[in-house]
């Protein structure tokens, strides 16, 4: 089992920059991808960010490639969502997930954590 637990959600203006943080227990750490998946109000559930074991791989969809940047930390057992120049689109729930494979998907994923809003003002 791995538990997942977000933070760093808010209410920020069009532009803002938000950091995300979700610290994991558990499992070993290293045995997972780590990633960051997105759900907007009406919308289906949509991948964000993903980052291999050791760092050395990251992908990042097409709409905020540029603007964020996924990282992890091993020895605290966290990855981080940096997110810069945010846009009203970019509000949604996040969700800190983990998956045994770099192919990152919703039926991939074995551990989700519980979400953290992010709500961007125009």
């Amino acid at each position: 089992q791995v538990q997942l637990v977000e933070s760093g959600g808010g209410l920020v203006q069009a532009g803002d920059s938000l950091r995300l943080s979700c610290a994991a227990s558990g499992r070993t750490f290293t045995d997972y991808t780590l990633g960051w998946f997105r759900q907007a109000p009406g919308k289906e559930r949509e991948i964000v960010a993903a980052i291999s074991w050791s760092g050395g791989i990251r992908t990042y969809a097409d709409s905020v490639k540029g603007r964020f940047t996924i990282s992890r930390d091993n020895a605290k057992n966290t990855v981080y969502l940096q997110m810069n120049s945010l846009k009203p689109e970019d509000t949604a729930v996040y969700y800190c997930a983990a998956a045994p494979t770099m192919l990152m998907t919703s039926i991939t994923t074995e551990y989700w954590g519980q979400g953290t809003q992010v709500t961007v003002s125009s």
